[in-house]
């Protein structure tokens, strides 16, 4: 019995050290939309990097507890927040979740978003009510509302879109004018934060294997011709992005728009 508890203490104390050790250690994330696809690919690579990761999501519950069974099953911290990303005040709860469950925020990545669309004359304008509500405010409230938590060394990464500087096929005039937004959004944080030693960044992520554009679907066809390396991106090749930008090695990064595309718009 002596022994096995000297075991179990022994590789206890190996793990904190390793746990030490990595990038994030200390540090709480939330990731918006963070259930499925892009955002589920960021949480899991936070939390492996060492973060506690709170992510939300809106319509997957399912999905959102598998993310959260996966980062615990590898001996992370995770929590799951319904939070529907076009309503301000449910977004402000679950920064205010993420801060009283973990005790800290210092790293946000602005994720959720969604796409409708069509041509221009076809737009509804409960359409443009709702990807505005869900793809610009949700990302002011969400970031308005973390920075007040955040001190030196805080992390704030959008996720944009590389339409914003090449738009491969019509009726997205609306998913762009959104992501067109952030990207301005962006910029001028970088004024407002730089002096509380907080970085703003952007990833404007190319054609990825998404449950929105999945590889092989109608918008694959029309762009795939167009990728320079041959194929779709994959949702964990944006979250190594994200996770550089969340890391101490990238303090001297802010402002950036890092086109990861696999050379689409080149």
């Amino acid at each position: 019995m002596g022994d096995s508890d000297s075991t179990n203490n022994h590789i206890a104390k190996e793990h904190q050290m390793s746990s030490n050790n990595l990038p994030l250690h200390g540090k709480t994330a939330l990731v918006t939309g963070g259930s499925r696809s892009i955002g589920a690919a960021i949480a899991k690579l936070l939390a492996a990097d060492g973060a506690s990761v709170a992510l939300t999501y809106g319509a997957s519950p399912d999905k959102a507890a598998q993310v959260v069974r996966e980062i615990e099953a590898a001996g992370g911290r995770a929590l799951a927040i319904k939070a529907d990303a076009g309503d301000p005040q449910a977004v402000r709860a679950a920064v205010a979740a993420t801060v009283e469950h973990f005790g800290t925020l210092d790293i946000l990545v602005n994720n959720a978003g969604i796409a409708l669309g069509g041509p221009i004359g076809d737009i509804s304008f409960d359409d443009y009510q709702r990807m505005i509500a869900v793809n610009v405010t949700g990302v002011f409230i969400a970031t308005q509302e973390a920075v007040r938590h955040m001190g030196t060394g805080g992390r704030i990464i959008h996720i944009g879109s590389s339409m914003t500087r090449y738009a491969a096929f019509p009726g997205a005039s609306l998913y762009t004018l959104t992501k067109g937004a952030i990207t301005g959004f962006n910029r001028s944080l970088v004024r407002d934060l730089g002096p509380h030693g907080i970085t703003v960044n952007t990833i404007h992520p190319g054609p990825t294997d998404t449950d929105m554009n999945p590889d092989g679907g109608p918008v694959s066809k029309i762009v795939g011709p167009g990728m320079a390396i041959g194929r779709y991106g994959r949702p964990q090749e944006i979250a190594a992005v994200a996770a550089f930008l969340a890391s101490p090695e990238a303090a001297f990064v802010t402002g950036a728009d890092i086109v990861a595309d696999g050379g689409f718009t080149a």
